[in-house]
């Protein structure tokens, strides 16, 4: 199982796989079980969005166990929320913001012991 953080600034956390655009997320989601997805919505001049992430999770049905919007952008964020909430299952953990600062110390410390 893969955690994945899209973001085209950002840095990756500690036991995250990262993905740069919405093409990586997509193959990665594509590719193995999902764990934690954190999803940023502007992801650069000019190119696709988070929410085109969001409709290939939902027309895939591929969804994670776990999904957080790190995004800085509001209305990004609401477009993403919205969809999400509508479509994913009971069993996914659906989180309006950002992920909380005892799930990046797990996570890092998870990688740690893997190394």
């Amino acid at each position: 199982m893969i955690h994945i953080f899209l973001d085209d600034y950002r840095h990756c956390p500690a036991g995250f796989v990262p993905a740069r655009n919405v093409e990586e997320c997509k193959q990665l989601l594509d590719s193995d079980a999902v764990g934690v997805l954190s999803l940023d919505y502007d992801l650069g001049w000019g190119e696709p969005t988070g929410i085109e992430v969001v409709k290939h999770i939902v027309a895939t049905g591929s969804y994670p166990q776990r999904i957080f919007l790190h995004t800085s952008s509001p209305a990004g964020r609401m477009q993403m929320y919205k969809l999400l909430s509508e479509h994913a299952p009971d069993k996914v953990e659906l989180n309006n913001g950002p992920m909380p600062d005892a799930l990046l110390l797990e996570r890092s410390r998870a990688a740690s012991q893997n190394q």
